[in-house]
């Protein structure tokens, strides 16, 4: 790989910058990836739009990325279907029942427990980040409406609370692929260094623990505050100028008149997808399962070498099917209905295909540039162990960031920081937990992060607002996370 030093930082950063600047997240990532080309071209103008145009051709060499942009736009069918069938309706008349209930013992306690159901399920949804924000998003969206309580809000549960969980509780895809980079390094007994290192892993707990004190002390700081005022002085869920990640036919589409609401019309096919998802890891990891011990082992080992991209795409299908034959034994669609359902919601999530596929294309062209090798390169001389671990996240930081990947900052940053620090003699968990509270920081706060592009989706917000109302937030939990190693580097060295 050729070095541009300097210069392969400047695509990500620049396209950031812009993005929070002008809100115009298409067409900002577009020009990150042609001044990517740009530069790898020599600057040749022509060569670099054109090797841009392949570049985002070849997004779709990846299987992996294929699948995520098909389950992208799969999902807007699910909704609609969801919508549709009244199932939506059904849910809120349940959980009305229980806000009336907390309601009459306390005014207004009711927007506190349903952010605090939101944020539950979120956490029990840990098999898969995916699916975890999508759910809270797509369950709560009509209660959080109802409460006025702003989408932003929604965005930052949802996403808040789906990769800090599946990084803490590692008995997922998340899990087996960090153990995989263990293992790459020579590192005998790897699920008991990832265990060891949850301890330390600061930042995915201080984001969980932020979100519990915010909802439970009703104060909230920076544009979320003002989102709230906004939400609650004029009922309106958006800003005047935003775009919704989610169309308003797929949020608003009215329901089938002449049937009865029922919540188990949403629920099913919602439980399908989340239950279809570890059953599939464990289907597509079986036969590359070598040396079980038994059949529980075999299992673990299959959902450590699943394919979490060939798994959220099986169940979101799956989810679709279950739908389709719930709602055509009840009399509530029939074939063609369905059919012309599922082709109008793939057409409504065409803009986040779109988006995923552009955020995907920046992060290839990043790769190729050389971003995450060059930062940690420059960082490699000048470390002393004491500070290793806080240096350690905040590059790791910087890497997620620039490239909107946690598992791209986590293959980079393992290999770097695990020899440095058995070269400086510095605690192993304390490092690897830094590594990886890193990529989870620097995925949070980048508008580039597919996670937080679904969490706006789901929550049909506005993207760079979610990212705007997030990042303070972010930002303190990060901050606390780099005193907290500062201290623990000299502490434990």
């Amino acid at each position: 790989m050729e070095n541009y030093g300097l210069l392969s930082i400047l695509p990500p950063v620049i396209a950031i910058v812009l993005a929070l600047k002008t809100k115009q997240i298409y067409i900002v990532l577009l020009f990150g990836i042609w001044f990517s080309w740009l530069i790898m071209s020599d600057w040749n103008v022509l060569t670099g739009t054109l090797a841009t145009i392949e570049g985002m051709v070849n997004v779709f060499k990846s299987e992996g990325n294929t699948r995520t942009i098909m389950f992208s736009a799969l999902v807007g069918a699910l909704l609609l279907f969801i919508q549709y069938s009244k199932g939506v309706e059904g849910f809120i008349n349940q959980l009305n029942k229980v806000i009336h209930f907390f309601e009459k013992k306390q005014k207004g306690y009711s927007r506190v427990v349903v952010q605090l159901l939101a944020l539950l399920t979120g956490l029990l949804l840990f098999v898969e980040t995916s699916i975890s924000s999508l759910t809270v998003g797509t369950l709560y969206r009509p209660v959080f409406d109802k409460l006025k309580i702003p989408r932003e809000k929604l965005a930052y549960i949802a996403d808040s609370s789906s990769a800090p969980s599946s990084i803490l509780i590692p008995f997922n895809a998340w899990g087996a692929f960090i153990m995989g980079l263990l293992v790459t390094q020579g590192l005998d007994n790897p699920f008991g260094l990832l265990l060891s290192s949850i301890a330390y892993n600061f930042y995915p707990i201080l984001a969980i623990a932020i979100v519990f004190v915010v909802i439970l002390t009703k104060k909230d700081i920076g544009p979320m505050a003002k989102a709230e005022k906004r939400t609650r002085e004029t009922g309106k869920l958006l800003n005047d100028n935003s775009k919704p990640m989610l169309s308003s036919e797929v949020t608003s589409l009215a329901p089938k008149e002449g049937i009865k609401a029922r919540a188990y019309n949403m629920i099913v096919p919602l439980a399908t997808m989340v239950f279809m998802m570890p059953i599939n890891l464990v289907y597509t990891g079986w036969s590359a399962v070598e040396n079980a011990t038994s059949f529980s082992d075999h299992v673990f080992q299959a959902i450590g070498k699943g394919s979490g991209s060939s798994s959220v795409l099986y169940a979101v299908l799956t989810a679709i099917l279950v739908a389709m034959i719930m709602y055509r034994s009840q009399k509530i669609m029939k074939t063609k209905e369905m059919i012309d359902l599922v082709l109008k919601g793939i057409s409504e999530l065409m803009p986040l295909a779109l988006l995923m596929l552009l955020a995907f294309a920046i992060g290839d062209a990043c790769n190729q540039l050389g971003t995450g090798a060059f930062v940690a390169d420059w960082s490699k001389d000048w470390l002393s162990p004491e500070f290793l671990p806080a240096i350690i996240f905040v590059i790791s930081s910087f890497i997620a960031f620039s490239t909107g990947t946690s598992w791209g900052t986590f293959a980079i940053m393992m290999a770097i920081a695990v020899p440095m620090a058995e070269v400086h003699g510095a605690p192993l968990t304390l490092v690897i937990a830094a590594t990886l509270g890193g990529g989870i920081f620097g995925d949070h706060c980048s508008p580039i992060s597919d996670t937080s592009i679904i969490s706006s989706m789901a929550s049909a917000s506005d993207h760079i607002d979610h990212v705007n109302t997030q990042l303070p937030y972010a930002l303190i939990g990060g901050g606390i996370t780099v005193v907290m190693y500062l201290i623990l580097g000299f502490v434990m060295n």
